[in-house]
């Protein structure tokens, strides 16, 4: 798998994972070589992905979209 996504939504992942302070985060896990490359992307942080790279969403979007969907 080239790439994969996590969307942590709540933001309960581990410190390692999320950083400090705990926030809603998306983690794009990339395959370079024989290792998965993480990027992480909070608020109005512009989401870079390679199989997608003309991708045109911050993950404070990604997250709201979420919301309307529950509601």
């Amino acid at each position: 798998m080239p790439e994969y996504w996590i969307v942590d939504y709540l933001g309960i992942g581990g410190r390692e994972y999320i950083g400090k302070p705990k926030q809603p985060t998306i983690t794009i896990c990339t395959l370079v070589e024989d290792e998965y490359q993480k990027q992480l992307f909070q608020n109005k942080d512009q989401l870079i992905s390679s199989i997608f790279p003309n991708l045109q969403l911050t993950a404070q979007q990604v997250f709201a979209a979420g919301l309307s969907v529950e509601m």
